[in-house]
């Protein structure tokens, strides 16, 4: 039957979210239904609230949910009631991509993870005789109960801390997986990361453990720049009052062999080309917008300077996420320094604490 859930609710862009019943159905036969218990806020949902259309409307975000199933289809199998588990993003499991074991590229990833809706058109959530916009990124965790797929859910162990795991679907993932999946640097290399929020952060501590010598975190924020020294970083730049390039270079004597840009715009991503040597490698995990044009220099690329985009970590989460947990248990990637909790009713004071810097990872968590 269905069940009633608390969800935040996107009604016009821009915010706020209004705090709400709604219905979720119960699962078709391929479907899993998940009681969270925590979700993350990732910028991805924050560029939906500031940018949602009229035909977006009403919706229910969220993408990095973390709880408990309670529900399955008939037809799933290796799942049941009780699991914990970690959401991450969708995928169609078929597509030539998914089959080569890309699932991050999945040929029907806008569709299956920005349509609103299942594959069919339908969706499982409601308020009162409305129908919700849902399965964002497969899930729309900003619901006390979700309707996902099992290529969703990643099941992890119940002793572990559910109300944080979350992020670890999407913004950790995303900054752990562009260093050690795409850049796979090897001990004694250099790195620098731009931007000190949870994806760079991530990126530094992954950049630990891959035994990284020199590694630069670039932030304009002081609180994040020393949270940096004490996760990894051996140095720190303000981009506010040193020039990025010439110090990068200085204190790696001649220029970076890998960075990561966790932003997205033109001058950052032109200075972590900028800031690499000969050869270097420059992986792009920040995003504003499919559309967003820069300029590069495209001398500077000729000689053996590589940029390369980057969805989710280049990762699959079935295998990094638990990767990531052993990690995490060993004291190797301790994500839960970035970490900050609010009930689900204050989720408008967590989006401004977000956007104000405040926090470096805002996790909504939900009464049982």
């Amino acid at each position: 039957m269905s069940i009633t859930a608390t969800a935040a609710v996107l009604r016009a862009a821009g915010g706020p979210l209004t705090v709400e019943e709604a219905v979720v159905e119960d699962p078709k036969p391929d479907e899993v239904r998940v009681r969270i218990v925590g979700s993350g806020i990732c910028h991805t949902d924050l560029g939906v609230v500031a940018t949602a259309t009229p035909g977006q409307l009403p919706i229910i975000l969220g993408h990095e949910g973390a709880g408990v199933v309670e529900e399955v289809g008939d037809d799933v199998t290796g799942l049941a009631p009780g699991d914990h588990v970690v959401l991450s993003y969708a995928y169609c499991g078929a597509c030539d991509n998914c089959l080569r074991g890309l699932p991050m590229h999945c040929q029907s990833f806008m569709t299956l993870n920005f349509g609103g809706s299942r594959p069919d058109g339908t969706t499982a959530y409601r308020a009162a005789n409305e129908q919700l916009h849902g399965h964002f990124f497969g899930q729309s965790s900003w619901s006390q109960y979700v309707i996902t797929s099992p290529r969703n859910i990643v099941k992890v162990d119940a002793s572990l801390p559910l109300e944080i795991l979350g992020p670890l679907g999407c913004g950790i993932q995303t900054g752990a997986g562009a260093v050690l999946n795409t850049l796979d640097p090897q001990p004694g290399s250099s790195v620098a990361v731009f931007a000190a929020g949870s994806v760079g952060l991530a990126a530094v501590m992954a950049a630990k453990v891959a035994g990284c010598t020199v590694i630069v975190a670039v932030d304009p924020q002081p609180g994040r720049r020393t949270l940096a020294l004490e996760l990894g970083a051996t140095h720190v730049v303000d981009p506010t009052r040193q020039d990025v390039v010439r110090e990068i270079r200085e204190i790696t004597r001649g220029g970076a062999q890998f960075s990561v840009d966790c932003l997205g715009l033109a001058s950052v991503v032109r200075q972590a080309l900028e800031c690499l040597a000969s050869p270097g490698v420059c992986a792009s995990v920040g995003f504003q917008g499919v559309e967003n044009e820069i300029t590069l220099n495209q001398g500077h690329l000729l000689f053996g300077r590589t940029l390369k985009g980057v969805i989710e970590g280049d990762a699959d989460p079935h295998t990094f996420v638990p990767h990531m947990l052993d990690l995490f248990q060993t004291g190797k990637l301790p994500f839960d320094r970035l970490i900050r909790t609010y009930p689900i009713t204050k989720i408008n004071d967590a989006i401004e604490a977000a956007h104000h810097g405040q926090v470096v990872k805002a996790v909504v968590t939900f009464d049982d």
